[in-house]
């Protein structure tokens, strides 16, 4: 159990142990206004920044997977938000399914015969996204421009981003600002030299990030 999560455990079991009437109110520390976010260089939040990949399996159904432990770097100004710069990497050799057959897959190294492995391969190399433009779409939207590395290809991406909430955590939980984000996009693996068994596993693969970042 990391420091944060008995934190707030501890917190949850005080509360409870009050008579009712002396009960705090509990609100959110994150706000949707974007008048809470404040500039500075904001470091990646690990435990809460989630890239979530989905295909189409076989055509009978969607099938859905996660990287996690993303590390980087957003620098935001508020006042000039189109200036915005964000820079993660991802770990891929932590890549996580529903099932531990197919995440050996996904790491299984190729054939003694030298050939491909047929997706990432035994400890491949981490992701990286690094934002090249930013423009405004108003409404805390944003598409972000950038080039992704991956398998050691780098190509162009575009996410389609929106503002989620900002605002600085109680002191009992760190008292750190935090500000996220959500964003969508869609990339062709084929391009990134993982085309095995395309079309039958689509050759698109569609990403729902959840970016959470601390100051």
């Amino acid at each position: 159990m990391n420091k944060s999560t008995f934190t707030a455990l501890s917190l949850a079991v005080l509360v409870s142990a009050l008579p009712l009437a002396a009960q705090p109110v509990m609100q959110k520390p994150g706000s949707t206004s974007t008048a809470t976010i404040s500039g500075g260089t904001y470091q990646a939040d690990p435990a809460h920044t989630l890239v979530v990949w989905k295909v189409d399996h076989l055509g009978f159904t969607p099938y859905t997977g996660i990287f996690g432990d993303v590390a980087g770097t957003l620098q935001l100004d508020p006042k000039r938000p189109a200036a915005a710069r964000v820079e993660v990497t991802i770990p891929v050799a932590k890549v996580m399914t529903a099932s531990a057959d197919l995440t050996a897959h996904l790491l299984r190294a190729p054939a003694k015969d030298g050939a491909k492995p047929d997706f990432f391969g035994a400890d491949p190399a981490p992701a990286r996204f690094v934002s090249t433009s930013v423009k405004v779409l108003g409404k805390g939207r944003a598409a972000i421009t950038g080039n992704l590395t991956l398998n050691g290809v780098t190509r162009p991406v575009v996410l389609d981003a929106s503002f989620y909430g900002a605002g600085k955590l109680p002191a009992p939980m760190g008292g750190k600002e935090n500000v996220g984000f959500t964003a969508r996009a869609t990339i062709r693996r084929s391009e990134f030299g993982l085309g095995f068994l395309v079309p039958m596993l689509s050759d698109a693969v569609s990403l729902e990030i959840a970016a959470a970042f601390q100051k």
